[in-house]
């Protein structure tokens, strides 16, 4: 599990594997939040398949997908509304955690200033910097 902090409650990921959710337990997570489409992935990996991973260990488990170059204030909002609801920290994933790190970073413009969220993004590998207008947009 290669799980990269963007706050001290949320961190992304590459893809999990079924064995890492136990991983994501015992490092302290209590919710998983799938934003990978199904179709990206094989049936072993689907969102229903890690779901009943997740929950059979007592993991949250949320699904809010979303393709490259299709995001949407919806599932922006879906992810802010996941990230408020959780009981602990939260582990995002996708097929590299650039999707989730946008997401995040979506989602706490006008919380944090620009560019600490762009800052926390390349800490943890992720170049958030081209999301810079949108997201000054959004906090303003």
């Amino acid at each position: 599990m290669d799980a990269r902090a963007l706050t001290p409650t949320h961190s992304v990921a590459p893809q999990l594997m079924p064995e890492d959710l136990a991983l994501a337990k015992d490092a302290g997570f209590t919710t998983i939040i799938c934003n990978r489409p199904d179709e990206e992935v094989p049936p072993d990996l689907s969102a229903e398949a890690m779901r009943g991973h997740a929950e059979a260990l007592g993991l949250n488990f949320v699904v809010i997908p979303f393709r490259h170059g299709s995001l949407t204030m919806d599932e922006v909002n879906a992810q802010r509304n996941a990230l408020e609801a959780a009981k602990g920290p939260v582990l995002a994933y996708c097929a590299s955690g650039n999707r989730c790190s946008i997401l995040w970073a979506l989602t706490v413009a006008g919380q944090i200033p620009t560019d600490e969220i762009i800052a926390r993004g390349a800490a943890a590998g992720y170049q958030l910097e081209g999301l810079r207008g949108q997201l000054d947009a959004m906090a303003g």
